[in-house]
């Protein structure tokens, strides 16, 4: 063990500059990781000898723990680092060598504490036994030199590089490596409508998710008017989650139950659709907005139902999409994304609008039609101001008052 000393602070820290606060907190640092590294030294003393022999306690973690008031995992975790990084001896009394021999000498130094030695014994570990001892030394000796002005993830990240290379083929897998990812999602249904959403994703699962959220999450781009997303990254994400599930849902090849795609129901008497004031039911329970069932049914399956005077169902007719797969077909040749101007959303992002709504006997032409994405798609159908129509064939917007007193048409210049 070596010496030491006390380090004194200065009587008037107010006084000190900041390079001598920054000497100050290094030297400390220093002293503070030697002295841990020599109470391992006595901890790993304690487990040659034996702690039952010694104190009478059947562990050196368990009499540590007691004696310095820490978690029995904290004492545990302290005892199995000092008899990684020390040399003891074998109940023969023969030397035992250290596990890692180089990193103890950088830690008695003071060089490194825990947060580095963690992490280098962590990829020591995983190193294969029939790589040669050199190798092996080499790869101690590069996480050792990188340990003493490196933090913990960069170590595990050079780490991983270095296993990579002295274990190319990788481990031999296990059975438990070769069973299928476990993908937990959950949805339950709130009192208020609303439905919260949870789950579990396995590495692949939450890598594409995430490469989702990037990709249909992204900001929109500034518009003429300089207004910039106001969405937050959470908004964001759930408008592309929304995006992926509308597109799954209206794909050709999307699955079906019972023989029919999946379908949410949305009844609304014919006075509420046309006027657009009142409410509609989504599935039988939940309540939204006429206007937003306006919305939903401009490109929609539509299923006429006559209900009888305690809304009982007398009569289901049969069903008919509004827009045509030819017609959606000629939106995407024609306005090539969301019409709005400014957006840059792609068609399969996009729905078909109906400018004269079709509550209100609005024809399924194209001379009545154009794509928006669902938030500008909300945005017409609100109560923004804004207006479309169609000139010389193609979608022109109006803005309200208040963004332009002229009201000059605007369109999308993709």
């Amino acid at each position: 063990m070596s010496g030491q000393r006390i380090l004194e602070p200065p009587q008037e820290l107010w006084r000190a500059g900041a390079r001598e606060l920054a000497h100050g907190v290094v030297e400390r640092l220093s002293v503070a990781r030697q002295a841990l590294a020599e109470v391992g030294q006595f901890l790993v003393e304690i487990e040659s000898r034996g702690p039952m022999e010694l104190f009478g306690h059947g562990s050196t973690a368990g009499w540590f723990a007691e004696t310095a008031r820490i978690s029995p995992k904290e004492a545990g975790d302290t005892v199995a680092r000092a008899l990684a990084v020390n040399e003891s001896r074998n109940l023969d009394g023969t030397p035992a060598p250290a596990f890692a021999p180089i990193a103890g000498a950088a830690a008695a130094e003071g060089d490194l504490g825990h947060q580095q030695l963690d992490p280098i014994l962590a990829v020591l570990k995983k190193i294969p036994a029939e790589v040669p001892a050199d190798d092996r030394t080499g790869a101690e000796q590069i996480l050792v030199t990188l340990a003493r002005h490196a933090g913990p993830q960069e170590i595990t990240n050079v780490g991983a590089d270095l296993l990579a290379h002295l274990d190319p083929d990788g481990n031999e897998p296990k059975d438990e490596d070769l069973k299928p990812p476990s993908r937990e999602v959950h949805l339950r249904k709130r009192d208020d409508g609303w439905w919260r959403l949870n789950g579990l994703l396995d590495p692949e699962f939450g890598a594409r998710a995430n490469a989702l959220f990037e990709t249909w999450g992204q900001r929109r781009p500034v518009d003429e008017d300089g207004n910039r997303d106001p969405r937050t990254p959470g908004e964001r994400n759930g408008d592309a989650l929304f995006d992926a599930i509308h597109y799954a849902m209206t794909n050709d090849k999307a699955p079906t139950l019972s023989g029919d795609r999946t379908t949410v129901v949305v009844t609304i008497p014919l006075e509420t659709l046309t006027s657009g004031l009142g409410a509609a039911c989504v599935d039988g329970v939940a309540q939204i907005t006429a206007r937003h069932a306006r919305m939903l049914a401009c490109d929609a399956k539509i299923i006429p139902a006559l209900l009888g005077s305690e809304s009982e169902p007398l009569d289901i007719g049969r069903a008919a999409r509004s827009v045509t797969p030819a017609q959606r077909r000629a939106l995407n040749l024609r306005d090539h994304g969301c019409a709005f101007p400014g957006c840059r959303r792609r068609p399969k992002h996009c729905e078909a609008h109906h400018i004269l709504p079709w509550g209100q006997l609005g024809d399924t032409d194209l001379n009545n039609l154009c794509l928006l994405c669902r938030y500008y798609h909300m945005v017409i159908h609100g109560q923004s101001g804004w207006k479309v129509h169609i000139t010389n064939g193609r979608p022109e917007f109006i803005p309200p008052q208040y963004l332009d007193p002229l009201q000059t048409p605007r369109r999308n210049h993709r």
